[in-house]
């Protein structure tokens, strides 16, 4: 899973990583902005950020997405690498909280539209 969600996020555009909290998580950034975390060595493997809502329904539908891992419940979802998640649904979550953060940028400074960025 882990390298679905760094090959997904080396296709978003104005992507950054860096990793402020050690060389065990890199934090993947749009515009300075954090929306995602992956730490490849542990079994909480991906935290993403997530609209409220979804989050909540993505919890009770996928047992392998919980509570984001030391961050605010109610905005991140942190995904198991268990092996139970399907890579297009994962590669969406990634797509989705890259939108959610390019969203709250001001116009100018988006790399592109949230509205139709990732849409089919």
């Amino acid at each position: 899973m882990q390298d679905w969600v760094r090959a997904r996020s080396e296709e978003l555009p104005g992507v950054t990583v860096d990793q402020p909290f050690g060389p065990e998580v890199d934090v993947f950034r749009v515009r300075g902005l954090m929306f995602m975390a992956l730490s490849p060595s542990t079994a909480t493997g991906v935290t993403l950020k997530s609209a409220p809502a979804d989050a909540e329904a993505l919890r009770a539908t996928f047992p392998a997405i919980i509570p984001g891992y030391h961050m605010n419940k109610k905005h991140w979802i942190t995904l198991l690498a268990d092996g139970s998640l399907e890579q297009g649904l994962v590669e969406e979550l990634v797509t989705e909280a890259y939108r959610l953060v390019v969203a709250k940028l001001p116009r100018a400074q988006r790399p592109v539209d949230p509205e139709i960025f990732g849409r089919v």
